[in-house]
């Protein structure tokens, strides 16, 4: 079997960044993708537009070009694939990374299993995990929330038309999906358990999603726990009162954790209170030689400290060290 230099766990903005550093050092490497490249941007809602400007999401020094402030998600899938292409980067997608061994000779054996259900055996020298966080919804643990009408991601607003929505949680994913539903016909409940909405919600959207709120066109319980998911309603709880709200469908908008079970199993240790790795703050390396996490992967559940405008920037170093370690110039 051969031995490669690094395998690189996501094909995510960091993935690919860590990936073109790579090819750049002659280092021999491939990146392994669970689902489809940028898998988490292809998942994202439809119509969603960056919080950032485009520079701000460029790698390998391609600029992404828009006529817009703030690029799309449309653009940014463009713009990766473009960007695989231009460098001929090596992802095998649709292969997920099942677990993760170092051998006493300081070899990594990687499992992985395709979509079709075929089992395959990687080696490398290193391996950096750049798996991000958006795999791994932030569960509440209650009675149906595995019904077939809820789920913890928002695509589009269309097939829940003229239907009762209720959305669970308070920042700008829930608000841009309420936005967008209200829009398109639905009758939207917001439940959040704080007292007021998000401070990260993006500022264009923030007064849109009060005034709904304000004018009665989006309904919201703020101060409100979900102690129940039935077929046809939600239980709250709101100041110690039950109440039962009608819901068709239901969006569990709540955030998003990094796989730390994978990396916990790969021998990392992991902080428990913030979930996150344990980690060389200059070289991303983790308790583990050799073995890097990079991008989202690092928050743990503090998400909103990594971005794709900093995460791009960790696998150049990872490299670096790489190249250092394994004598490539």
């Amino acid at each position: 079997m051969a031995i490669r230099d690094v395998l690189i766990v996501g094909a995510g903005p960091s993935g690919l960044a860590t990936a073109i550093a790579a090819k750049q050092r002659s280092l021999d490497y491939v990146v392994v993708e669970q689902g489809v490249l940028v898998d988490s941007i292809f998942r994202f809602p439809v119509n969603m537009v960056f919080f950032t400007t485009p520079e701000l999401l460029e790698i390998g020094g391609m600029p992404l070009i828009t006529p817009y402030d703030k690029p799309t998600r449309l653009e940014a899938l463009r713009y990766y694939r473009r960007v695989t292409d231009a460098f001929s980067l090596q992802v095998s997608d649709h292969e997920k990374v099942t677990s993760i061994e170092c051998e006493t000779d300081g070899t990594f054996i990687v499992a992985c299993q395709t979509v079709r259900g075929v089992k395959r055996v990687r080696q490398a020298r290193a391996v950096v995990m750049a798996i991000g966080y958006y795999d791994e919804p932030v569960r509440l643990h209650v009675s149906g929330e595995d019904l077939p009408h809820v789920s913890h991601y928002y695509r589009e607003a269309h097939p829940y038309y003229r239907k009762r929505v209720v959305i669970v949680g308070g920042k700008n994913s829930a608000a841009e999906a309420a936005l967008e539903l209200y829009r398109a016909g639905s009758q939207v409940t917001l439940v959040h358990r704080r007292a007021a909405l998000g401070d990260s919600i993006k500022y264009w959207v923030k007064p849109d999603i009060e005034n709904r709120i304000k004018e009665g066109s989006v309904a919201v319980r703020f101060e409100a726990t979900v102690k129940e998911i039935r077929s046809t309603e939600v239980v709250i709880e709101q100041y110690g009162k039950e109440e039962r709200l009608p819901a068709e469908a239901v969006l569990l908008l709540t955030g998003y954790r990094a796989d730390i079970e994978l990396m916990r199993a790969a021998g990392v240790t992991i902080d428990p209170e913030t979930e996150g790795p344990q980690y060389d703050a200059e070289l991303f390396e983790t308790n583990v030689p050799n073995l890097f996490v990079a991008g989202g992967a690092l928050a743990g559940n503090r998400t909103g400290t990594i971005f794709i405008e900093n995460g791009r920037f960790h696998g150049q170093k990872i490299i670096e060290t790489l190249a250092t370690r394994l004598r490539v110039s």
